[in-house]
This record gives C-alpha cells, structure tokens and sequence, in this order.
C-alpha cells in the first residue's frame, strides 16, 4: 500500500526535470527520453505525476539559471535538477558552476518547491585535481540546501559502453531505464514531499 502522500488521487503532481542532453534525451526518440520513462515508471507505481522534460541539450549550470524562471512555471509541484555535465567537458572553472547551482537551489527553495538535485561527475580526462575540486560542488550545495540529493545522475551507466550511445557520454533506451529504476525511490520521495507540500 501506498502512503496517501503518493497515491494516485487528485491532481498529478507537476515535476520540472531542468537539465541537459542527459534529461532532454540526446539521439533518443521521445518516449525513450529520461522523463517519459521516470513518468512511466511513477504510474506503474500508482503514482499520478506529470514529469515536464527541460532539458536542452549542451546547457551549462549558467546557462540553466538563466533559463530557470520559465522553465520551471506557476503551478510546478517539485524540480529535478541536472546540471553541469557541459561544464566538466568543457573545463570551466568549478566556482562558476557551483555559483550557478547554489543560485537555481536559492531560486527554487524562495518558491518552496521540493527538489530531487542530481549530482555530477567529471570525467577522467580532466585529471584529478580538476575532478576532485568539481565533484565536491554537489555534496557541498546538498548540506546547504533543503534537497534530496542523489550522488550521481549516470551512476550504474557511465563507462559501461553497453549501456551509452557511440559517443560513450549519453545513455541509450537501456541506459536510461538504468537511471530511472536507480533515481526511482528518490523520486517516489520527492512527489511525497511535493504532495506535503500542497496541503
């Protein structure tokens, strides 16, 4: 039985995922993108949400706070954030991605919307100090902000070639069924706190 928070009555709840190509479903189909599945995934549970895909494709941290306002509309119940990944490639300098992310989080937690906030890696070939700066961002901003944080968006995905297109970065169908049935319980959590949230 389901806690009355998530059960399938009233209006859905409306979740925002506000990310990159990871969320947007880069060289996917449109029912194989992250959200659709997660959506699918959430009803098969008996859990009524609505997950809206802003994800666009080579965003930055930045570039995602710039594009917050109407991305996330009135009327959204909770947020998933997944952000950075396009600045690990490209080696920006950690502090603007961690500025950029503690922004979005203050902006979302001024609207009291619950947000499920995925964390990042960078990849090997930026070297370790590089990573070791950049990978402490998510933990960091997770302590100072009111989120539920999950470590790693591609946990249980990145490296495995079986489960990433031929660009060994973005997940196919069965990469993202992997993200989505890891992320699930987190998620289940955040429609919970998202229907605390409407009464």
């Amino acid at each position: 039985m389901l806690p009355a928070a998530v059960r399938a009555d009233g209006k859905p709840v409306q979740i925002v995922a506000l990310g990159d190509s990871l969320t947007a479903g880069y060289g996917l189909p449109n029912g194989d993108a992250f959200p659709t599945k997660l959506q699918a995934a959430l009803k098969a549970k008996g859990i009524d949400a609505a997950v809206a895909n802003a994800g666009v494709s080579g965003d930055t941290a930045s570039a995602g706070l710039e594009r917050i306002d109407w991305s996330v509309p009135d009327g959204t119940g909770a947020v998933i954030v997944e952000l950075g990944a396009n600045d690990a490639l490209r080696g920006l300098d950690p502090a603007v991605t961690r500025k950029a992310l503690d922004a979005i989080l203050t902006r979302l937690a001024a609207r009291r919307l619950p947000v499920l906030f995925a964390g990042m890696k960078a990849p090997p070939n930026m070297g370790a100090d590089y990573a070791s700066v950049f990978d402490a961002i998510y933990p960091a901003l997770a302590v100072k902000h009111p989120v539920i944080f999950y470590p790693f968006f591609l946990d249980g995905v990145a490296a495995d070639a079986k489960l990433n297109q031929g660009d060994g970065m973005h997940p196919t169908a069965a990469g993202v069924d992997v993200i989505v049935a890891r992320i699930l319980p987190s998620v289940v959590e955040l429609v919970a706190k998202a229907r605390d949230a409407q009464k």
